[in-house]
């Protein structure tokens, strides 16, 4: 069976929907940063689609894509990866690839037909179960007394729980020996904050002090009694501006949610200095680059307003996990759901590594800013590690 005769067979019977489930594996790149997909079959508004849930290392994303789409998405699969399980109704089949693409074909029929679940009902996983009271959410108004998640609040329970998967993500990097010191810049109303607490002392037992930051003095008292009426005893609230917040000499943590424009990279810029060994940013709006833009080469693309705003902030992010790479940091920038600000934000995750650089990369990163013609406050901020 030659290459183009396999995807043909696979690609019949998928359209015929006949697919019950698949696995595709084996990516053909040691880089490529999707390890594995899975498709299956549902119904999504009357309409019959193929959902794509693509498995990064430590994080999940999914598509759902109609089914005339779906060939398409097929063949990029098979450039990428070499290997195929996929179950139809009536027949089995394992597809192995070599790297010039010879096909080695297995099928088995089944003794009986397989039944299709086109359900989009599935319960999600969450690290916080969304049966399970928990007093913390009880008090924050996202659940009932009998910890039934409130409809208005589902969006932020979700919030919630996405947040803890990054958490829980960072527990290798934090020490086990000692007290953990965590920050958390910006906390406002610090739903997240007191996630992240009970997530690691009631969850996870560990010995850990928290400090929620804001300028908002209504907020901070509030959030304080709530930390007392719950016991949460090494919680603490404090006004204050991370610019005037110099009672620490070394975090393990810092935590830092839409801190408007450079007051993310003065909360970055502390986190180095500090030795954090895990950072979570989700950035606000960024002015900074959008103002210092000059690149004749670009003026095509940059001319609109919305595309060089929306060019600024991507470039400005990915100048902050560039920078933290370059002082000894493994920086992604990965999807967090915030419903109340927008459906979809950057985070910034840094894990301390202390590994440095090569000249290459450092050489990409000049060459970068040169051709923006940027001048990032967070390089200013971290001239003495660069």
């Amino acid at each position: 069976m030659t290459f183009e005769e396999m995807k043909a067979r696979l690609q019949e019977q998928i359209l015929n929907k006949q697919l019950v489930a698949a696995t595709i594996s084996q990516p053909r790149m040691k880089s490529n940063e999707v390890k594995r997909i899975k498709l299956k079959p549902l119904m999504l508004k009357d309409a019959y689609h193929i959902q794509i849930e693509y498995q990064y290392e430590r994080i999940l994303k999914h598509e759902n894509v109609l089914l005339m789409e779906f060939p398409e998405k097929l063949e990029v699969f098979f450039e990428d990866f070499r290997q195929v399980h996929i179950d139809f109704v009536e027949e089995k089949v394992q597809v192995q690839l070599s790297k010039k693409n010879k096909v080695l074909w297995k099928s088995d029929k089944t003794a009986a037909p397989k039944q299709i679940n086109l359900s989009h009902n599935r319960k999600k996983n969450y690290l916080l179960d969304d049966a399970t009271p928990y007093p913390f959410l009880i008090r924050l108004g996202v659940q009932t007394e009998d910890g039934k998640v409130k409809k208005q609040k589902y969006d932020k329970f979700k919030q919630i729980n996405r947040f803890i998967e990054f958490i829980d993500d960072a527990l290798a990097y934090l020490p086990k020996d000692r007290q953990v010191r965590i920050l958390d810049f910006g906390s406002g109303k610090s739903y997240l904050t007191f996630a992240l607490y009970h997530y690691l002392k009631v969850e996870k037992g560990l010995d850990i002090r928290v400090t929620g930051l804001d300028l908002k003095k209504e907020v901070i008292e509030d959030c304080s009694r709530i930390a007392e009426d719950l016991g949460y005893d090494q919680l603490e609230f404090l006004v204050g501006d991370i610019n005037d917040y110099n009672d620490e000499s070394a975090v393990d943590m810092v935590v830092t949610l839409h801190a408007c424009d450079v007051a993310t990279d003065m909360a970055l810029a502390r986190a180095v200095k500090w030795g954090a060994r895990v950072i979570l940013s989700v950035p606000c709006c960024q002015h900074e680059l959008n103002r210092q833009l000059n690149t004749p080469s670009l003026d095509i693309m940059l001319q609109h307003g919305l595309v060089r705003e929306r060019f600024a902030a991507l470039a400005t992010d990915s100048i902050r996990a560039e920078i933290l790479s370059l002082v000894g940091y493994e920086a992604q920038l990965l999807e967090f759901i915030d419903m109340e600000n927008t459906p979809k934000n950057i985070l910034i995750r840094a894990y301390h590594t202390g590994k440095k650089p090569s000249i290459e990369q450092r050489a990409k990163y000049d060459a970068f800013i040169t051709l923006l013609n940027a001048k990032p406050f967070l390089a200013n901020e971290l001239k003495a590690y660069l």
